[in-house]
């Protein structure tokens, strides 16, 4: 260039190679500072390799004699960190840095290329050029600050993003889970709900049986006890039928002799008229036997209408009591009966009423056959009462016993449904329970049991007038 700017190989100036090992310091902070191992580490792995441009102009310088090439390497960091800032152009605090760095760096290359190219004018205007040098590192300095302080804000921006997305990712999780273990457990209360009804089925249809078989277990008892109760009128329809069909060969006998005894004719009509009353009382009786017999299997109407009590209570009661007759020959019991005349005609279901009856009976007469066969005390007589009352314009129904007796624990649980204290084999557990929905649901009364155990038992039904 032939001016007193060239230096030789052996006297190059060394302000202008450490310069130029400045923009490495630049270039290494500006990978920092913009995270470009991170953010484009494509690009970072070219940056890192900056240092080879440097030794290459250095060389270059050294083999041309010439400083100039160590002007061009500010221009080619600018390049390279504008480029850097155009790959994360939406980077707020890189754009800041580029504003920063580029006034400073642009006019560091000028200014030596003019100090070489120019020197005289460059020398002439020394001061301006010192001037702007120096207004670049202030507005660097200036602009660094702006872009740290943009940069601490965006890394807590970023921070808190990646907190909520964090947030966001665990509650997604946390929601997935919960998704999961929602369905699994709306499966697991399906498959419930599905065996629940299956068993609610099942239930319903043993009920149903059980009921069946409690009601066949009372139809059988019944039965029994009016093979038994009937057995006495046909035995009386037979006796005088037989007595009559002889008074009617003995009158016969007599209206063809030629002497008739008007007076034994007479005496023969009236015994024969007395012996046709009473088969017809008897013949009545078993007809009365055999309809509440009817009765008590029919299926229940829900109809209500008047019924005389007291004729339930003494039917009920006999058949009861020779229905355990019918199980058990050797068993014997006084049973008695005080009931109230003034009792009148009660609104009730006959048919239902009629089991409750039957089976209150039936459980008393179970009790003290189960008092006589623990062997009861000396003297002990099995015993049975039942009477009614009229209090308050109310039936009421006693039935008392001398059997067993009931603990109190098991008083609690005597009425609900397939609970028995009898054996295997023998109860259903539906009797008293079907017995106190008729008297409690049907007809709006109360059934209540008062009991010690050793003593008895007292079942008290009121019904409504």
């Amino acid at each position: 260039m032939g001016h007193t700017a060239k230096l030789k190989p052996d006297s190059m100036n060394q302000d202008e190679i450490f310069s130029s090992f400045i923009t490495l310091a630049i270039i290494w902070q500006v990978r920092r500072f913009l995270d470009t191992r991170n953010r484009i580490p494509q690009w970072d792995r070219m940056l890192q390799r900056f240092w080879i441009v440097n030794v290459s102009f250095v060389i270059l310088s050294t083999a041309i004699d010439e400083d100039f090439p160590l002007r061009l390497i500010w221009l080619f960091a600018l390049a390279a960190i504008t480029y850097t800032v155009w790959l994360i152009k939406d980077n707020q605090s890189a754009r800041t840095l580029l504003i920063a760095l580029a006034p400073f760096m642009f006019f560091m290359a000028i200014s030596k290329i003019i100090q070489d190219v120019f020197p005289h004018f460059a020398k002439a205007h020394d001061d301006f050029f010192e001037s702007i040098n120096g207004f670049a590192l202030f507005w660097l300095i200036g602009f660094f600050i702006v872009a740290n302080r943009q940069k601490k804000a965006q890394v807590k921006i970023d921070e808190e993003r990646a907190l909520e997305a964090e947030q966001r990712r665990v509650i997604e999780a946390k929601k997935q889970e919960l998704e999961y273990l929602v369905a699994e457990r709306t499966a697991e209360i399906t498959r419930q709900k599905e065996e629940l009804e299956l068993a609610l089925v099942e239930l319903k249809s043993t009920q149903t049986q059980l009921i069946q078989s409690e009601k066949m277990a009372s139809l059988g008892e019944l039965t029994a006890g009016i093979a038994h109760e009937i057995q006495n009128p046909l035995n009386f329809v037979n006796n005088f039928s037989e007595v009559s069909i002889e008074l009617i060969d003995e009158l016969v006998d007599e209206q063809v002799k030629p002497h008739r005894d008007t007076e034994l004719e007479a005496e023969l009509l009236t015994d024969l008229k007395q012996n046709l009353q009473k088969i017809n009382y008897h013949g009545g009786r078993a007809s009365s036997i055999v309809k509440g017999m009817l009765q008590h299997s029919r299926t229940s109407t829900g109809q209500r209408e008047p019924t005389d009590i007291n004729s339930l209570c003494e039917e009920y009661l006999r058949l009861a009591y020779h229905g355990l007759r019918a199980k058990d020959k050797s068993f014997n019991a006084l049973f008695s009966t005080d009931l109230d005349s003034s009792l009148g005609l009660v609104s009730l279901i006959p048919q239902d009423i009629s089991r409750v009856l039957l089976n209150l009976f039936t459980n008393a007469f179970y009790a003290v056959q189960q008092r006589q066969k623990q062997g009861g005390p000396l003297g002990y007589h099995p015993t049975v009462i039942v009477s009614t009352r009229c209090v308050n314009k109310e039936a009421v129904i006693t039935v008392a016993d001398n059997g067993t007796g009931i603990a109190d624990d098991v008083k609690q649980k005597i009425f609900q449904p397939f609970f028995t204290t009898k054996p295997t084999g023998e109860g259903t557990g539906l009797g008293l329970s079907l017995a106190y929905e008729i008297i409690t649901k049907g007809h709006n009364g109360t059934l209540e049991v008062e009991s010690k155990v050793g003593e008895g038992s007292k079942f008290i039904v009121t019904l409504p007038g």
